[in-house]
């Protein structure tokens, strides 16, 4: 791929015309017009071949106050000259040298939101089907944008426990009832805890790839509904191979393994959950968690009477601000008899939905829309399935290098608390102030609606970063995998600026003419 790459670029150096050729005086306007024009075309494929060569995308900076791109591209110049233009702004704005000159391809964040996370089961979700949860995500994205729904080129649904083809089919229903015509395709994806995440991904990807020009990515899981599942036939292979034998562990062993290998006390564990429980309950009582919060309207179904009661939803109903030392010492391991995961230091089962809506930054900024992120960078990575919640502590430090940065330059940090011993852990590991990390709480005090949690993070971590200002730069968000995986987007918060960063590593052989390959 790099020999083919070099080639193409020797050829367009080639067609570059010389800066130095003499001009004559008669020569007529509409010449250096072409002149300039060709110039630019070069110029442009250069940089789109030095792209596609380094697989990363790159942002600027924005009005904190206003949302919108202080560098606009000027229309009377060529692209290269107002990027140049735009990189002098960034420069004054305090980015590193590291982050070269904003593009109008980059891929950004124009809306997010998500729904309140309830207890599955017994909160307000309860009696509420998963289209029926979803619906408001879509429909909100729609009205934060003023869009059209028949723009939309694809929309990916991040969904973990039900059935592939029947969750598809409820999540074209909600497409429905948001207001999307029958033109708009939608599909689902599944990569576990992290599928809401690899949906927005999934979109970014497919804009890079010219697919289409908006789409939306998005999660929802409803735990009430769904259960929990192992796998029905097991391969006598199994035993042959521990690490596939490892991949049907619960995942709560998982957690008592990582307590037990990597020494996290029930005590640490325990505290971990109290203080989750405590920024949770203070980011709700302040009003923070309002703004990437949609309202729900719903029923409550009384489990005696059978009476219907409609009502909107719109807080979390998991944070349990009493949370103490004291109550959480009582109770009895889960898992294992001498374990230290317990109900109260392990994620809430709940039921939720969340997304983003996504685009080109010169659409956004032709439309004159916020943009809230750019995706940056995206990195999926494999440890030991008995071990699986040690993912972020290996996925962190690659997508940090590959953003050209240092875990000690991250500002804030989402990591999913799947369980408290992973997440202890993954935290120690990486030498993390506990100031940085899950500031507004995280799943052990909201809950863990599966494939939505990707999606919420998202919202979550922007918001937060956007109240931050100028005294954020860099975020965070990764989680584990019951696959024994780690994933973490890449979020880049500049100088008066707020930034959604992801990218994705694998192969993109297919995705190239034969020569390349």
């Amino acid at each position: 791929m790099e020999k083919a790459i070099n080639r193409q670029r020797v050829l367009l150096e080639h067609l570059r015309p010389s800066s130095s050729s003499p001009s004559r005086k008669d020569e007529s306007s509409l010449s250096m017009r072409k002149l300039s024009f060709h110039s630019w075309r070069v110029e442009f494929i250069l940089k789109t071949l030095n792209s596609f060569r380094k697989l990363s995308f790159h942002s600027c900076a924005f009005d904190n106050y206003k949302g919108l791109a202080k560098c606009k591209i000027l229309p009377q110049l060529p692209p290269s000259l107002a990027l140049a233009s735009e990189q002098s702004s960034i420069c004054l704005a305090g980015n590193s040298a590291t982050n070269p000159a904003d593009s109008g391809d980059d891929i950004v964040v124009v809306a997010a939101c998500r729904t309140p996370i309830c207890k599955a089961k017994r909160g307000g979700f309860k009696d509420t089907l998963p289209d029926d949860i979803l619906a408001p995500v879509l429909k909100e994205l729609i009205k934060k944008t003023n869009m059209d729904p028949s723009e939309i080129g694809d929309i990916v649904v991040g969904t973990v426990l039900a059935p592939g083809s029947q969750r598809a089919i409820e999540c074209r229903m909600a497409a429905f009832y948001a207001g999307f015509p029958d033109i708009v395709p939608i599909r689902t994806v599944n990569r576990q805890c992290s599928s809401g995440l690899q949906a927005v991904v999934d979109v970014a990807v497919a804009i890079r790839a010219g697919l289409y020009d908006i789409g939306i990515g998005a999660g929802v899981e409803s735990m009430t509904m769904d259960n929990i599942a192992g796998v029905a036939t097991v391969n006598p292979n199994v035993h042959i191979f521990s690490q596939a034998r490892d991949c049907l562990l619960p995942m709560g062993i998982t957690s008592e393994n990582v307590a037990k290998r990597y020494g996290i006390t029930r005590q640490e564990q325990d505290q971990a959950a109290v203080e989750s429980h405590r920024r949770a309950a203070a980011a709700r009582a302040s009003g923070k968690f309002m703004e990437e919060i949609v309202p729900v309207s719903t029923k409550i179904v009384h489990l005696k009477t059978g009476e219907e009661k409609p009502v909107i939803i719109s807080e979390d109903d998991g944070i349990r601000p009493e949370t103490n030392m004291q109550s959480l010492a009582k109770l009895r391991p889960a898992f294992a008899k001498d374990g230290s995961t317990t109900a109260g230091n392990a994620s809430q089962v709940s039921d939720g939905a969340g997304g983003a809506l996504l685009m080109k930054r010169s659409l956004a900024m032709k439309r004159g829309l916020p943009i809230l992120g750019v995706l940056r960078s995206f990195a999926a990575v494999g440890v030991e399935p008995g071990v699986m919640g040690i993912g972020p502590a290996v996925a962190i430090p690659i997508a940090a290098k590959r953003a050209g940065l240092e875990v000690a330059d991250i500002d804030l940090f989402e990591i999913n608390e799947a369980f408290a011993s992973q997440y202890v852990y993954c935290r120690k590991k990486l030498n993390l102030d506990p100031k940085k990390v899950n500031v507004n709480g995280g799943a052990l005090a909201l809950g863990h609606p599966l494939g939505a949690t990707g999606a919420r993070c998202v919202a979550t971590l922007l918001y937060e970063m956007k109240r931050r200002g100028q005294d954020c730069r860099y975020g965070v968000i990764s989680m584990c995998i019951d696959q024994a995986w780690g994933l973490l987007p890449f979020l880049k918060e500049a100088i008066i600026s707020y930034k959604l960063c992801n990218a994705k590593i694998g192969n993109y052989k297919n995705l190239l003419s034969k020569d390349a390959q």
